[in-house]
């Protein structure tokens, strides 16, 4: 390993941070990440609002006047403006009782002006389409939106009940309605498994992989971690499970959880959260098996890229480690199956199933909604437009402006097939059924969920994943006893 370049796995995180951003200003034909808001989550002083020109910010008739704030995710790159002004314009013209006012605010002060619009009670009514990081970034500002749902009968049938709890918060509400998701699920590097004569991982949730011998074995981390050392090769062609395998010298790897953080790597083995229902820190059990599981896989297993074999040249591909050909099964979600993200990549590939841990599986998700504020003056105004935008009739619209996966379950087999011709026309084997089937195994509470001092947190536990991720020996209950007790220093001082 003298050989490789150091590299410390923030540099991912700061790829994946970077991947948000360029996804949030979305185009018409390929998936937004659901991440829609930048790192920093947590409004500080008042910045001066930077509103693109919109012919519809301002008005004198007598229609109740509905503002729609967008900026805290998609919709403030150039091209995106005409679109929405001109859905605007469609929704004005479609009745004469509600005047929907758009207001597009730069991204990088959209949280500051978002807040001080907030504070100074001149709040807008809808915001969005904003992801779970945006939105908690505002944590107790959202209307719940059970009593409109149940006040005009909004049919949620179209959706998959797990989807519609999704934006359940415990002790704040129902805080959306489906309207563009990314689930997550397996890529594998078809080339791989075929060159070592190992069958493909399942194609269906809760499906058993049959071995190469014809057994069938239950998906579950266990077996996900031997075929990922089967796949895991050193430069003599020995595999991880040989004793001859040399990881000194590793050429190819099984396995990673690619662009994604601590919470969201925890998250593969089990939903949870850093913070307890009392606001102070835990570690969940299962989160930190998880991390135990990715640190054994460093440095023990050695199947997953540790923070110095990040650096080599040999993954290095236009869309990350998997894109480079010699990393045979990543963990993603929907955004990174598009030309800018995966790309052309010269080996063949295939979208397969989220193994179990412990009997449950966990496919966590990014996703985009639109919030009403509790500071609307007009809410049933703004839930008559919402009711509006995320209709069957004119969702798509809006996904054509943003990107994403239409949250409806009746819209899902057309917009593949669109997808599918428009970004990979030449491949025609995708499995897209896993993707649909994902949403029923989203994660709740979301790992992208408010925390106290968000940056701060966040900040604090990249150190953490960091030092592990580049330290062989390191004391690992010691650095998670200590990851606790900082974090809740953290939380205290939030507190006060």
């Amino acid at each position: 390993m003298k050989s490789l370049k150091p590299l410390l796995v923030s540099l991912m995180l700061i790829v994946a941070a970077l991947v948000n951003a360029a996804c949030g200003s979305g185009g018409a034909t390929t998936p937004a990440q659901s991440t829609s808001a930048p790192a920093a989550s947590e409004p500080t002083a008042a910045v001066a609002p930077t509103t693109a020109p919109a012919p519809n910010t301002a008005s004198t008739s007598n229609r109740v006047k509905v503002r729609w704030f967008v900026g805290l995710g998609a919709g403030t790159d150039e091209g995106a403006i005409p679109p929405q002004n001109a859905f605007v314009e469609r929704f004005n013209a479609s009745q004469d009782k509600i005047e929907l006012l758009l207001e597009i605010v730069d991204n990088n002060v959209a949280f500051d002006t978002l807040a001080t619009q907030i504070a100074a009670g001149n709040a807008p009514c809808l915001v969005g389409p904003v992801g779970i990081r945006g939105r908690d970034s505002f944590k107790g500002a959202w209307l719940d939106l059970q009593p409109l749902i149940e006040k005009y009968n909004y049919d949620l049938s179209d959706f998959d009940p797990n989807l519609v709890k999704f934006y359940q918060v415990k002790e704040e509400g129902q805080l959306g309605i489906p309207f563009a998701i990314f689930p997550s699920f397996i890529i594998y590097n078809k080339d791989l498994f075929d060159e070592a004569g190992l069958p493909y991982p399942p194609a269906t949730h809760g499906a058993p992989w049959v071995d190469e011998n014809g057994v069938e074995r239950e998906w579950n981390i266990e077996t996900l971690t031997e075929l990922a050392k089967k796949l895991t090769v050193d430069v003599n062609g020995n595999d991880a499970t040989s004793p001859d395998f040399n990881p000194e010298k590793i050429v190819q790897f099984g396995w990673m959880n690619q662009w994604t953080d601590l919470r969201g790597i925890g998250t593969f083995f089990g939903s949870g959260s850093l913070v307890d229902e009392n606001g102070n820190a835990q570690i969940p059990e299962h989160w930190k098996a998880a991390w135990k599981w990715t640190y054994d896989g460093w440095w023990k297993d050695w199947f997953i890229p540790n923070g110095p074999y990040s650096g080599a040249d040999f993954l290095q591909g236009p869309g990350g480690p998997f894109s480079s050909g010699n990393l045979a099964m990543i963990h993603i979600h929907m955004w990174y199956v598009a030309p800018w993200a995966l790309g052309n990549v010269n080996f063949d590939w295939n979208l397969a199933a989220t193994p179990s841990y412990k009997g449950t599986i966990t496919a966590k998700m990014h996703a985009d909604t639109f919030g009403i504020l509790k500071g609307c003056p007009y809410p049933d105004a703004a839930f008559e437009v919402l009711s509006y935008m995320l209709s069957a009739e004119h969702v798509n619209e809006l996904l054509t402006i943003y990107g994403g996966m239409p949250a409806r379950l009746s819209l899902q087999d057309n917009y593949f097939a669109r997808y599918n011709q428009t970004s990979f026309p030449n491949k025609t084997d995708i499995n897209w059924d896993v993707v649909v089937e994902a949403m029923a195994y989203a994660d709740n509470p979301n790992h992208e969920s408010w925390m106290p001092s968000f940056q701060e947190t966040t900040d604090r536990y990249n150190e953490f994943w960091n030092y592990l991720a580049n330290t062989p020996n390191a004391d690992f209950d010691a650095e998670v006893a200590k990851l606790k007790a900082d974090l809740q220093k953290i939380f205290d001082a939030a507190k006060r």
